[in-house]
């Protein structure tokens, strides 16, 4: 009898994931549930946002299970620049923050899914294979936190630029404004200077301007307390 497999016969291949968290045990504990589900391999595991990029670009994996607060690079971001090199990579959050300032930013960035960590094994794994199939899979609480923003009415004014700011991005607009440098900026907010450059990039595309200067003259146009 012939050992060829027919093309209905043939093993489906494998989603390949790739877990992106800054707690090892949270790792290993994911690693250990989804090397139990058929269909699911993990191919490779960061502890941090930077790495995830890097590895997401030598593995280019089917799915990323990505963390939300990490250090050197946050979810957020780690997730737009996976999805702007790789935009065929799904991205699901797995995180237990539930709060505006991640959710929303997140999923413009290109998350696919969004879970909590609370979430059950086996409810991971579906959202996995959802992924794979272009399913996206929203936390209950999540979908529910989405639907009532939709249903708010539209507020009758619109905010000024600068109140859109955080207030981590505030403070490196008065430091711009006092005309420090990045170096200067990271040591005054005890932060490295890659972060200090991630929020001036905030800071000018919230603003509409197009460099520091600008953005100095916009802070001291609208007397944003520079002492």
């Amino acid at each position: 009898m012939s050992g060829i497999l027919s093309g209905e016969d043939q093993e489906t291949p494998a989603i390949r994931v790739l877990l992106v968290d800054d707690h090892e045990m949270v790792r290993i504990g994911l690693a250990a549930v989804l090397d139990t589900e058929d269909g699911i391999e993990v191919v490779g595991e960061a502890g941090n946002g930077k790495e995830g990029i890097r590895l997401a670009l030598a593995y280019k994996p089917d799915v990323v299970l990505m963390d939300l607060v990490m250090e050197e690079l946050d979810g957020v971001e780690t997730t737009r620049q996976i999805m702007e090199q790789l935009p065929d990579t799904r991205v699901i959050v797995l995180t237990s923050y539930l709060d505006d300032s991640k959710l929303y930013p997140v999923i413009e960035a290109g998350a696919f899914s969004y879970l909590l960590k609370t979430s059950r094994a086996g409810e991971i794994a579906d959202a996995i294979r959802a992924a794979s199939r272009g399913q996206s899979v929203l936390e209950s609480q999540v979908a529910a936190k989405m639907m009532n923003r939709f249903r708010q009415p539209k507020p009758a004014a619109q905010k000024a630029p600068h109140e859109e700011l955080t207030e981590r991005e505030m403070d490196v607009l008065k430091l711009v404004a006092q005309g420090l440098s990045n170096q200067d900026i990271a040591d005054r907010l005890f932060i490295s200077i890659k972060t200090v450059k991630f929020h001036v990039t905030n800071v000018l595309n919230k603003l509409g301007v197009e460099d520091r200067t600008q953005a100095a003259i916009y802070a001291h146009k609208h007397d944003l307390e520079l002492e």
